[in-house]
Parts: C-alpha cells; sequence; structure tokens
C-alpha cells in the first residue's frame, strides 16, 4: 500500500472517532466524509468493469456498503438542542464503520502482501471476474456507498427530529 492509500484508509477510519464526541451536526459533518470519498473514487476509480460478473460482485459490495451505513446512520444518536442537532456516533456506529472501512483496508494487505492473491486470482476465475480492476470498483463503491447512506441516514433523521420538536404555533380564535 502506498503512504496516499494508507492516509485515506486511516482518514475514512478516523472520521467516525471525530463524532465519538457529542458536536454540532453541521456542514462540515457532511462535507469531510464525503471528501474523502470523492479523492478516493477520484484516485482510484477508473471505470466501472461490466464483463462477466464484475457487476455481481460490485453490487454485492455496494449492498453490504448500504447495509452499513445505514445501520450506521440509525445506530448514530441524534438530538435537538435549541435550533442545534447534537451528533454522537455510539459504539455501534463506530463498529460498523470500521468493520466497513477496515474490510477494505484489510483485503488490500491481504491480497499485496498477506498471501491472499493467488486465492483472490482462483475466486475471480471460478466466479468469471475479470479483472483486478473490478475488486477495486467494488470496494471503492462499497466505501462511497457506505458513507453517503450513513449521511443520508443522518440527514433524513435530523430534518425530522427538527420538525418533530419544532414548536407548533398557537391560532388565536378569539381575535
Amino acid at each position: 500500500m502506498t503512504t496516499t492509500e494508507w492516509i485515506t484508509d486511516i482518514a475514512l477510519v478516523l472520521v467516525v472517532f471525530r463524532q465519538l464526541r457529542e458536536g454540532r451536526l453541521d456542514l462540515r459533518s457532511f462535507l469531510i466524509p464525503l471528501g474523502i470519498v470523492a479523492f478516493v473514487a477520484h484516485q482510484y476509480l477508473d471505470g466501472v468493469p461490466t464483463a462477466g460478473n464484475d457487476l455481481v460482485l460490485i453490487g454485492v459490495l455496494m449492498a453490504v456498503g448500504a447495509a452499513l451505513g445505514v445501520a450506521g446512520g440509525v445506530c448514530t444518536r441524534l438530538r435537538i438542542v435549541g435550533e442545534h442537532v447534537l451528533i454522537k456516533a455510539g459504539a455501534v456506529s463506530a463498529i460498523l464503520w470500521i468493520v466497513g472501512m477496515g474490510a477494505r483496508m484489510g483485503f488490500q494487505l491481504w491480497t499485496e502482501q498477506g498471501g491472499g492473491a493467488d486465492d483472490v486470482a482462483r475466486f475471480s476465475a471460478t466466479h468469471q471476474i475479470t479483472s483486478g480492476q473490478a475488486w477495486v470498483a467494488a470496494f471503492v463503491l462499497m466505501a462511497l456507498t457506505e458513507v453517503v447512506t450513513r449521511l443520508a441516514t443522518i440527514f433524513v433523521r435530523s430534518r425530522i427530529a427538527r420538525a418533530v420538536t419544532r414548536p407548533v404555533p398557537v391560532l388565536d380564535h378569539a381575535a
């Protein structure tokens, strides 16, 4: 793994640790993780292979990313204080985030340095996965999907929480 790959992988894991302390949900809460995955996608996603079962692999890992993202967003605590939404990632949310982001990093280490390249090549041949780029696309899109679905879940929950806690105006029928 290159230094850039280590930095981006660690940065993605550390994003959730920033939310272990309660803080305001603001634009930065969305832009930082989106910026990191946009950078990763730009660096490593040269295309989406469609031959053989490449799209099946990509679809399965994107579904895993979506499930982890939604679950992580649901397990993130939100509360309204005045006009602000406060956010705090709990243990379950942090574990789900680390599992998703760590799986990609672990797979990469296993294939590059842990002797897993031959196993992946055999699996790929058996299941008609046509190239290493299919694996790259699958894991990058898994990470992107996890981030986007987690943030979308948190955004929707914050809007619902604001709507529920917003005071309802009282109409004066005496006038």
